[in-house]
């Protein structure tokens, strides 16, 4: 069982006797989703948490893009409710990369990259170092956050 779905649990116990709805019910719509992830495709299987990451990351996303539609609709009130569902969401995620350290990385995969293809990578091979970077960086770092930092090294 994963660490992090228990500790997921055991928060919304928390929220539940505290009587706190917003942390109730974003939790919930977490846990649903990781419910989800673990019965999608042909076998169930329980989402180790690197994966429960994922899908955190992935519902914090969702609510970001809906905050900024709401805002655009000018639903202030719906933005700010999503914003604070994204707010707890962060507590469980680890503590995103800076850009520099994001560029680090960024060269250190173009480093292996360039050891293992025999010479620089250009922009045709930036989705290979974009995937090495992925792997290290984890849900540290957006993917559009990702493709910046190579693509400014590459280009």
């Amino acid at each position: 069982m994963s660490a992090l779905k228990d500790q997921l649990r055991a928060d919304l116990t928390t929220a539940m006797k505290a009587r706190d709805e917003l942390v109730k019910a974003t939790l919930r719509m977490t846990l649903t989703a990781i419910g989800n992830a673990e019965v999608a495709g042909t076998k169930a299987r329980e989402l180790s948490d690197n994966e429960v990451l994922g899908v955190i990351a992935y519902e914090k996303k969702k609510r970001a893009d809906s905050a900024e539609a709401f805002d655009s609709a000018g639903r202030d009130e719906l933005a700010a409710r999503e914003r604070a569902e994204s707010d707890i969401l962060s507590r469980y995620l680890p503590v995103p990369l800076t850009d520099d350290e994001l560029l680090e990385t960024a060269r250190a995969a173009i480093d292996e990259a360039t050891s293992e293809l025999g010479e620089r990578p250009g922009p045709r091979q930036m989705g290979v170092v974009i995937k090495k970077v992925s792997a290290t960086v984890g849900t540290r770092a957006e993917g559009r956050r990702i493709a910046a930092a190579v693509k400014s090294l590459l280009v």
